[in-house]
């Protein structure tokens, strides 16, 4: 039995909002900024406060980043469709993340970044997207932190029209099989950090090095296990494989066991291994509800929205976030204090974002992501010899 495939997935639009809330929950409890000299951003005063927000907290980046990650590989291959132009394909992912990137670039150098800049190479890179590629922090987590993540989209988007081909010929019975390998993989990577990587000096913001944070965590090629797994997913629903009893409630108990085993494993191993099984759960029972005509609040047109505008909320969270931190100078607050800090941080990173979907992101796709149609004459039709039309 073959799925039926709608033009939209509404849940899973709304569903990518709570993704970047909780890239923002983590990003408002650090201790640490990833910003240097590393000041709290954290605004509690009482340290069991501040302690346990960001105990509470410390996971939900990762997932938040993990649930883009697979859900890019669903969407893009839930979409694909024969004859698709690969020219045409990198150009409208391009100016999805390049734009809205670029006003971001020029804000965090307007507003913090420029002043810690001292090469070119602290720049340069996180222009063009490839940052990630470098094990320096100074290099891979330069300009605004959360861009971190757009060198891993990009890797995506440019190896797509590669991968699609040969995910389409695997054969249905195989799908879980290859699903398997890709969480597997997510697993060996994060030995090979252990155990391969050195684990000296320490970071400055996380209990391992620089080095196995940025090769289990940042580096573009080791996640694309994520990207992967999420094109197999799609083809899984595609297929009718899914297990209907595999549902959004049997999604939410898998999550919350994945959360608790961060707490439990080795740091490393919450970056994406603890959680990768609920996630991939999680998005695929999603569009399963979509594909049935189930309705949610996550396909309300208040959840739609808001997952509209989620990509601009994580890529503006550095600016507004880390830079108005900034302006506090290690200011504290009691817990009503505290508190109302924290959703002036939302509110000012929810406006940013809607901005960037509103003023960047959708212009540039309404006007930048398809060539421009040139009016000619129709060519005249004739029929080839296989009995196809074809014209001159």
């Amino acid at each position: 039995m073959t799925t039926p495939r709608p033009a939209n997935l509404p849940s899973l639009t709304g569903l990518r909002f709570f993704a970047a809330f909780a890239v923002f929950l983590f990003h408002i409890s650090l201790s640490a900024s990833p910003i240097p000299p590393h000041d709290p951003i954290n605004p509690f005063a009482n340290p069991a406060v501040a302690g346990t927000l960001e105990k509470v907290f410390l996971n939900a980046g990762y997932i938040g980043v993990s649930f883009f990650f697979v859900l890019s590989g669903f969407v893009l291959a839930w979409s694909a469709r024969p004859g698709q132009s690969v020219l045409s394909f990198w150009r409208r992912r391009m100016v999805k993340i390049f734009p809205n990137h670029l006003v971001v670039f020029a804000l965090s150098l307007v507003l913090f970044a420029g002043a810690a800049i001292t090469s070119v190479w602290h720049w340069l890179p996180n222009l063009f997207l490839v940052h990630t590629f470098f094990p320096q922090p100074e290099i891979s987590l330069s300009m605004s932190p959360p861009s971190w993540s757009l060198g891993s989209e990009l890797l995506f988007y440019l190896m797509f029209p590669l991968l699609i081909g040969p995910v389409k010929r695997i054969r249905e019975r195989a799908l879980w099989l290859w699903a398997g390998a890709a969480v597997a993989g997510t697993v060996v990577l994060q030995l090979v950090v252990t155990h391969l990587i050195p684990d000296t000096p320490t970071s400055a913001i996380t209990p391992i090095s620089d080095t196995q944070f940025w090769f289990g965590y940042l580096f573009p090629p080791g996640r694309l296990f994520e990207f992967v797994l999420g094109m197999l997913l799609a083809r899984i629903v595609l297929a009718g494989l899914w297990p209907r009893a595999l549902g959004m409630g049997w999604s939410l108990v898998l999550m919350a066991a994945g959360y608790g085993a961060g707490f439990i494993v080795s740091f490393q191993y919450t970056f994406v291994a603890a959680t990768i099984i609920p996630i991939g759960v999680i998005i695929a029972a999603t569009a399963v509800a979509d594909v049935e005509g189930r309705r949610s609040f996550l396909s309300s047109r208040p959840m739609v929205w808001f997952g509209e505008v989620s990509f601009g909320f994580y890529l503006i969270q550095g600016v507004t976030i880390f830079y108005a931190s900034s302006l506090l100078d290690g200011a504290t607050f009691g817990v009503a204090g505290g508190t109302a800090v924290l959703v002036g941080y939302f509110l000012a990173t929810l406006l940013g974002g809607w901005l960037l979907y509103r003023f960047v992101e959708t212009p540039a796709m309404r006007h930048l992501a398809r060539p421009r149609r040139v009016r000619t004459p129709l060519p005249e039709a004739r029929t080839n010899e296989d009995g196809l039309q074809s014209h001159r």
